[in-house]
Order: structure tokens, then C-alpha cells, then sequence
């Protein structure tokens, strides 16, 4: 027997802010080949625990649990909506710390192209793909759950720092891959001077890559990378990833 705790949050959430990223949880939790893991996946983007989750839902701790581990058959639309509204509910009780996060880049900024996985890649087969060398240390084991490409340069010059959290897209768990890079060093000091850390960065065809920046990479625990890739070959690696080939 379990016992649901009560929640009051208000109901009215704004469109122009959760719309997008409503229906992004949704899709990406429907077409992924592992459901329960996608789902664990964006409970835990939002810090929401088992229970709290459950507990809006009006559900048992259990049945999450359940769905995130895979003993339960993939969850119905019904389920997804119900999950993602909660979710939802919870981020602006708290003051819509992930909606406000996940607020859309301009691409004509500095974004090159963004996309986000439907589950997650392994570090080592990412890196296999687009040819890559780690430059600083193990991968882990960790996941891949999306991408960035941004242009090194346009990113310094241009983006605050708000905007640079931006870059994030969906997930914080991905890879931020930067153009035009001489030395390698501005991308990773304005990694570390951010909250927020990606699970790989990525550096396309650099001029040089100094000891200055594999150490701060290290010190991050991120996997520094590099590949001779041309942008265009990368960008069609990345598409076909994207979609499973």
C-alpha cells in the first residue's frame, strides 16, 4: 500500500514557453526505441524523483518505476501526456527553471545545426562514427542524447551569458561540436565559466588543440574530441545518426 502525496501548483502554464518543449518530451519518448529509458531520461532533466512524479500523476511510485525499467509494456499516449503535463507542473511550481532553459536558440546566430537523439548513443560509437580521437580521457560509458554544432567564433563574439546556456538544446547530455577552432582554449574556458556541462565537446578539424584545453576537459571530467571531418560530411553523419542508420 502506498500513500500519494498532495501537490497544488498552478494550472496555467504558459504556451509560448512549454509548447515546444511539451511536445518535443512527447515525441521524442513516443518514436524512441527504449521508451522507459527516454522517459528516465527527461525525469531526471527535470530533477523530479520517482515519487514526486508519481504523486502528481496520481499514481504508484511503482508503475514508473516499472516503465523506466522495462516491465511494463511501452506506456500508451495517455501515459506520455500525463507524464510530460506533470512534469510541466512541477517545472513552474518551481518557477520554470528547465522551460526557461530549454527557451529556442536563434540559429542564425551561431548554431550551425541542432538536433536531438530519440535515445541515447554510446560515447565510444559517436565517436567511432564521426571519426573522432579523445584528446583527454575515457568516455565513461556515458550517453549521447543530441547535438550541437556551433560556430566557435560567432560564439564568443556574440552570445551573453544566458544565451550561451541556450546551446544546450533539449539536453544537456550531448555533444557541442565547435568549428573554426585555432587553439581550442575559448570554448572550454566558456564551458567552465557555466553551470552547465555537455557530455562531449568536439572539436572540427582545429588548427591546434593546446595543453591548456585538454587540461581544463579534464578537470570538467567531459571528453575533449577531435576529427578531421569536413562540416558537411559531419552534418550528414550527424542526420543519418539521427535517424538510426
Amino acid at each position: 500500500m502506498f500513500v500519494f502525496v498532495t501537490y497544488i501548483y498552478e494550472t496555467s502554464i504558459p504556451n509560448a514557453m512549454t509548447d515546444d518543449l511539451r511536445e518535443k518530451m512527447a515525441g521524442e519518448i513516443t518514436v524512441s526505441g527504449d521508451p522507459g529509458r527516454t522517459m528516465r531520461k527527461w525525469r531526471e532533466e527535470f530533477s523530479v524523483s520517482q515519487n514526486e512524479l508519481a504523486a502528481v500523476m496520481d499514481i504508484s511510485p511503482s508503475v514508473i518505476s516499472d516503465y523506466e525499467s522495462g516491465r511494463r509494456r511501452s506506456p500508451g499516449v495517455g501515459v506520455v501526456k500525463k507524464m510530460v503535463d506533470s512534469l510541466i507542473i512541477i517545472d513552474e511550481g518551481r518557477g520554470h527553471p528547465v522551460a526557461s532553459k530549454f527557451k529556442a536558440v536563434k540559429r542564425e546566430d551561431c548554431v550551425i545545426a541542432m538536433e536531438e537523439f530519440g535515445s541515447g548513443i554510446p560515447s565510444k560509437d559517436f565517436i567511432e562514427k564521426i571519426n573522432g580521437t579523445v584528446l583527454n580521457t575515457d568516455t565513461d560509458g556515458r550517453k549521447i542524447y543530441g547535438y550541437t554544432v556551433v560556430n566557435s567564433v560567432k560564439a564568443i563574439t556574440s552570445l551573453s551569458s544566458s544565451d550561451y546556456l541556450k546551446i544546450y538544446g533539449w539536453s544537456t547530455e550531448r555533444a557541442l561540436i565547435f568549428t573554426d577552432v585555432f587553439f581550442g582554449r575559448s570554448p572550454m574556458v566558456a564551458i567552465r565559466a557555466h553551470p552547465l556541462t555537455p557530455a562531449m565537446v568536439v572539436y572540427l578539424r582545429p588548427e591546434n588543440v593546446d595543453q591548456l584545453a585538454i587540461k581544463l576537459a579534464k578537470l570538467e571530467g567531459i571528453p575533449l574530441v577531435s576529427t578531421d571531418m569536413g562540416l558537411e560530411d559531419l552534418l550528414m553523419t550527424l542526420k543519418q545518426m539521427k535517424e538510426g542508420k
